[in-house]
């Protein structure tokens, strides 16, 4: 089995937290990004648009695109608007090669909100659910057909957040919407990151080893601390510097014939956090688990 080894740009700028960013071009991003071994990167904000601008930048470095966050709004939205926001990063994508787009559901949720706690996201009753998984099944075989796949990012403080909703969202859904598996946002939301391996494997189509510090988690007030606390607090960290087994869950992926990216997207203060630093620890323990798990690292 082959995997590839990724990583995400909110190690080196944060896109909710501006404050919670190094100051590094996009060059040295990717040049960090390298040289702890990664040949994937997932786009972020300082990502220029223009294929014809990022391409000799990703080739100067050795890096290919990996994934990328969308902001949808489908929840609240209807198709066509979401097709209009998403085709200049699906052409985007097209143009640099790279796997899916990550799909975010940015409607209803407080994950960027820094005084809204954690209690208070909303949450789906299975009614809602299944017409959204409707849409969101209709949209994501568009996208697959325009030749550029999604993969849902269950996320903290989204309307789909914890195990129950991935359940019922994927009970609701059809094939053409595969899923995002972040083991840390799983565990954050208290979820069974083994178990949900073993009841969506064949929809997962992208992986995200974000680890956790399971003492901060369990310090937080969720009537008081929001997302963005939490990341400040130092809720998120690579594999390697967390407190989940990721040997584990990567055996478990690979036991269902996981193949694709393994991205590494691990928000943090870079200040006692250094990214280069941080990257090289995550790139490390990925090819450790990797080995033990039978897959040949690309």
């Amino acid at each position: 089995m082959e995997a590839r080894l990724g990583i995400a740009p909110i190690a080196w700028w944060n896109d909710d937290l501006p404050e919670l960013s190094s100051d590094i071009s996009l060059e040295d991003c990717l040049a960090e990004a390298r040289q702890a071994g990664f040949t994937g990167m997932e786009t972020g904000r300082r990502f220029p648009l223009d294929p014809a601008e990022l391409g000799p930048i990703l080739a100067a470095n050795g890096i290919s695109v990996c994934g990328g966050w969308f902001s949808g709004r489908l929840l609240e939205g209807d198709i066509e608007a979401e097709k209009d926001r998403i085709a200049a990063q699906m052409a985007l994508f097209k143009a640099t090669g790279a796997p899916c787009i990550v799909y975010g559901e940015t409607a209803g949720t407080i994950q960027g909100l820094r005084d809204a706690p954690l209690a208070t996201r909303r949450v789906l009753d299975e009614d809602e659910i299944r017409i959204y998984g409707r849409k969101m099944t209709a949209f994501g075989e568009w996208c697959a057909e325009e030749g550029m796949p999604i993969s849902y990012h269950h996320h903290m403080a989204a309307p789909i957040q914890s195990e129950r909703d991935v359940d019922l969202l994927m009970k609701h859904s059809g094939e053409g919407l595969p899923l995002l598996y972040d083991a840390g946002h799983m565990a954050f939301a208290g979820g069974d990151v083994l178990r949900m391996i073993d009841n969506h494997h064949s929809r997962i189509s992208h992986v995200h080893t974000k680890d956790v510090r399971r003492a901060v988690l369990d310090a937080l007030d969720w009537r008081r601390d929001s997302f963005l606390d939490a990341v400040v607090k130092g809720a998120f960290t690579v594999p390697g510097d967390g407190s989940l087994d990721f040997e584990a869950i990567v055996k478990r992926l690979a036991g269902y014939g996981y193949e694709g990216w393994f991205v590494v997207e691990a928000e943090q203060d870079p200040g006692p956090n250094p990214p280069l630093r941080m990257a090289e620890i995550g790139h490390a323990e990925l090819l450790r688990v990797m080995a033990a798990a039978g897959y040949t690292v690309k």
